[in-house]
């Protein structure tokens, strides 16, 4: 049985302000007061100009789960996107991946360039209600999926925090929704190497049988 969505009302303003405030950010350049407003204007250029996107990262997984912290946000969009949308300054690109600031707001865009990321936007999108307004969302299985393509390159890397901080996200999705796993291992499958895949699977069982503990109590 699936885990109804947190009813708890997610603010996007506020969860970027107090991360921001409370995690003694140094990345991001906005003030407090003005957080809520910047959120609230990127927001409307989206929708005004008529851009197509998906809401996914930390903020997304807020309105799947309690207590997930985070200080920018993570936006699926087409490159062609980019061109509408002059007010964000790019810091960065590597591939399919940018990153950019709004009006001192750190942005981080993925871009439908990679086949992945339009799979994402086509086939596991929904519109999930915040305290702001409407906003296009990716679905549980989305974020899975999202969380297992990133997992190879961030072991690659040797960047076992955000390793540790994946995994615990993909173990609260999948101990609260029981989402049908094989389906995502097939839509992956295409998108990773034969060796990533099977390592992927082994995260995902260990996942769980931590679930399955837990279950049984100590």
């Amino acid at each position: 049985m699936k885990t109804a969505e947190v009813q708890r009302p997610v603010h996007i303003g506020k969860v970027v302000r107090n991360a921001l405030v409370f995690g003694h950010s140094h990345g991001a350049t906005v003030s407090d007061s003005s957080i809520l407003e910047t959120v609230d204007r990127l927001f409307a250029l989206l929708d005004g100009r008529g851009i197509r996107y998906l809401l996914v990262g930390g903020i997304a997984l807020l309105k799947y789960v309690e207590g997930r912290n985070t200080e920018d946000i993570d936006l699926i969009l087409a490159p062609s996107a980019l061109g509408q949308l002059p007010e964000i300054e790019i810091t960065g690109r590597s591939g399919a991946f940018v990153g950019g600031i709004f009006e001192g707001l750190q942005i981080d865009l993925l871009l439908t360039s990679d086949p992945f990321f339009e799979t994402i936007v086509r086939r596991y999108g929904t519109t999930r209600s915040f305290v702001e307004r409407e906003v296009p969302c990716a679905t549980v299985e989305g974020l899975i999926l999202l969380k297992l393509y990133a997992l190879p390159s961030l072991y690659r890397q040797g960047n076992l925090v955000r390793v540790a901080l994946y995994e615990t996200d993909l173990l609260t999705l999948i101990h609260g929704y029981r989402p049908q796993l094989e389906p995502l291992f097939r839509e992956l499958a295409p998108h990773v190497s034969g060796q990533d895949l099977s390592n992927l699977r082994r995260i995902v069982a260990d996942l769980q049988e931590k679930i399955a503990r837990f279950g049984e109590g100590f």
